[in-house]
């Protein structure tokens, strides 16, 4: 077990037991227990990991979506985020562990310590209203290009 703690919070995570993690002065060595091919995989997994657990409760790390669609919007209720993207009812979605939502106008901010879990949230709100590909309207990363198709031609005939 590796538990890592800064000014934004703290991160704890599993380490399998062929991956040895040892901590000297103010660097942190990881190797493997033998030298195969499954540890040799896991030992450069287990590195990134732990460097995204660093820098994420030293730094944090942030995703940022675009909503763009008439009448579709992004508002606080508390710590929880509501959005309205043409369904019905509003979609509501509930903080977790240690992320924070934030909203400006039709952008909203996804940040926290841990790296995988603002990627999953992100990935959980985009998936609620994807961009379309015919007027471009839904929840988008920010800066994503999205591939627009043209729409049915209309063919004027000149018979009668």
């Amino acid at each position: 077990m590796v538990a890592v703690k800064g000014p934004k919070g703290e991160l704890q995570r599993e380490v399998l037991p062929e991956i040895k993690v040892e901590i000297e002065g103010k660097e942190i060595k990881i190797s493997p227990q033998k030298e195969t091919k499954k540890t040799g995989a896991f030992w450069g997994l287990t590195r990134a990991l732990i460097f995204n657990m660093v820098k994420g409760v030293k730094d944090g790390f942030e995703k940022k979506l675009q909503i763009e669609g008439v009448g579709y919007k992004a508002n606080l209720e508390g710590e929880n985020l509501v959005l309205q993207v043409g369904f019905s009812h509003p979609v509501k979605i509930d903080k977790d562990g240690g992320i924070k939502f934030t909203v400006e106008k039709n952008i909203i901010t996804i940040s926290g310590p841990d790296k995988e879990l603002v990627g999953q949230v992100s990935a959980k709100i985009r998936k609620i209203r994807p961009p379309e590909p015919y007027k471009g309207k839904g929840i988008r990363y920010l800066g994503e290009v999205v591939a627009r198709k043209a729409g049915k031609k209309v063919v004027a005939s000149g018979g009668a």
